[in-house]
């Protein structure tokens, strides 16, 4: 490729992130790159397209002199042969940085040999947007040696910081207090947490959606059946916080075989629009058979993409949840995240695992205020804490606080917005 079409280029990319930075609100994300920076191993970002992984990237290395360079860039047609001078280029334009930012490099072919070689002599930071094809490309030339992260949409502790809202202090909350979590809350989910919204409003998802079914997964998959795939998403789409089998979606669809099915699935919970969690059992073979529960990487695009009707609350509060637990488990280094059901149908919507213990059990519920529904919620509950030796069980609601007892357990009733700001209700 023509150097100078390279450094024109890189100088552009530079120019663009400078202005973002000086002109938009950038907020510091949960997850921190900056101790993984110190040691040799190539870092990894991954996560769905559009969600701030090359700014995370940026605000990491820039307190050190960096090289940086998106190839997902229409102007770039590179092949294995052009890596070098892309390299020869930042040498020229950026002489002495420390850190190599490279994002989207998985469209070019024999990238990690590339990266393999320039780790051994500076901090390379990697991002892109499909999980599966980094991990294949790593596996093979760079096993042990890159450490990776998983970046999500905005929590809502992000979203308030986004928003210039008040976090809150203590536990303690005035009614006003109160009354404006409750407001961000509901705009958070109707929104969701994906940074451009915050710009060009709620148009954007859709934008968000199509880009990743159209370039992340269909061009680069290079998918035969793209009037089937794109219905299989709008179906997931609709179906979030439920169980599927691959037979059903098989059938849903009209596909000719369950594995089709199954690597549609695969597509797009690589590409991060979607998410399965399984069945919690103690048994592999039981575990890996039995259906699964699929969630959307964000309640706004659930939004902007998806059938729904007015009885849908709890569901996106339950998948709000579930993004919150997958958030934790990659920020924090949290539990693993199962469901849980019983032999006579008794569902219990999260089951925290860690190690071969389960520590917690979560139900969600948007109103417990029918005694059908309470009595339903508490049972499972129960029920699943006696079977899995769990005594740690809770309730999330809309709105709803307080403290349940039910059969010599005191089970605490909280809503989902204090629960993502980790504010301790009162007892």
């Amino acid at each position: 490729m023509n150097k100078n079409l390279l450094k024109q280029v890189i100088l552009e990319q530079k120019e663009e992130i400078d202005s973002i930075f000086s002109r938009e609100r950038i907020i510091a994300r949960e997850i921190d790159l900056l101790p993984a920076l110190s040691h040799p191993n190539v870092v990894v970002v991954t996560g769905a397209r559009r969600t701030g992984k090359s700014l995370l990237a940026l605000l990491s290395a820039s307190k050190t002199s960096y090289a940086h360079l998106n190839f997902d860039d229409e102007r770039l047609a590179l092949g294995r042969e052009d890596l070098g001078a892309v390299l020869d280029c930042f040498y020229e334009l950026h002489p002495g940085f420390e850190v190599i930012i490279l994002d989207e490099i998985q469209n070019v072919p024999g990238w990690e040999l590339f990266v393999n070689r320039l780790r051994r002599t500076m901090k390379v930071l990697v991002t892109g947007s499909n999980a599966k094809l980094l991990s294949q490309d790593l596996s093979t030339h760079l096993a042990g040696r890159h450490i990776d992260f998983t970046l999500l949409p905005f929590s809502f502790r992000e979203h308030l910081l986004m928003r210039g809202a008040a976090l809150p202090s203590c536990d303690v909350l005035t009614a006003a207090g109160m009354a404006g979590l409750r407001r961000e809350f509901a705009q958070y989910l109707q929104d969701g947490g994906f940074p451009e919204v915050y710009k060009f409003g709620r148009p954007i998802l859709q934008s968000i959606y199509e880009d990743v079914l159209y370039k992340d997964i269909l061009h680069r998959q290079k998918i035969r059946k793209a009037g089937l795939f794109r219905d299989m998403a709008r179906l997931l789409s609709s179906q979030y916080a439920r169980e599927f089998t691959y037979t059903r979606l098989k059938d849903s669809v009209r596909l000719k075989d369950v594995h089709t099915a199954r690597k549609f699935v695969d597509h797009l919970t690589s590409s991060h629009l979607f998410f399965v969690i399984e069945r919690f059992s103690y048994k592999l073979r039981q575990q890996a058979i039995a259906p699964k529960k699929i969630y959307s990487i964000d309640t706004g695009l659930i939004h902007a993409t998806a059938f729904r009707s007015s009885e849908d609350r709890g569901w996106i509060l339950e998948n709000c949840v579930a993004v919150e637990l997958l958030r934790r488990k990659h920020y924090r280094k949290g539990p693993e995240v199962f469901y849980w059901k019983g032999a006579a149908g008794e569902e219990v919507d999260f089951c925290l695992k860690e190690g071969t213990r389960v520590r917690e059990l979560i139900q969600v519920c948007a109103d417990l205020g029918r005694a059908e529904t309470k009595e339903r919620e508490l049972r499972s509950l129960v029920k699943a804490g006696e079977d899995l030796r769990c005594r740690s069980l809770s309730i999330l609601t809309d709105d709803e606080e307080g403290l349940e007892h039910y059969k010599g357990m005191r089970i605490p009733v909280k809503p989902v917005w204090k629960w993502l700001l980790d504010l301790v209700s009162p007892s």
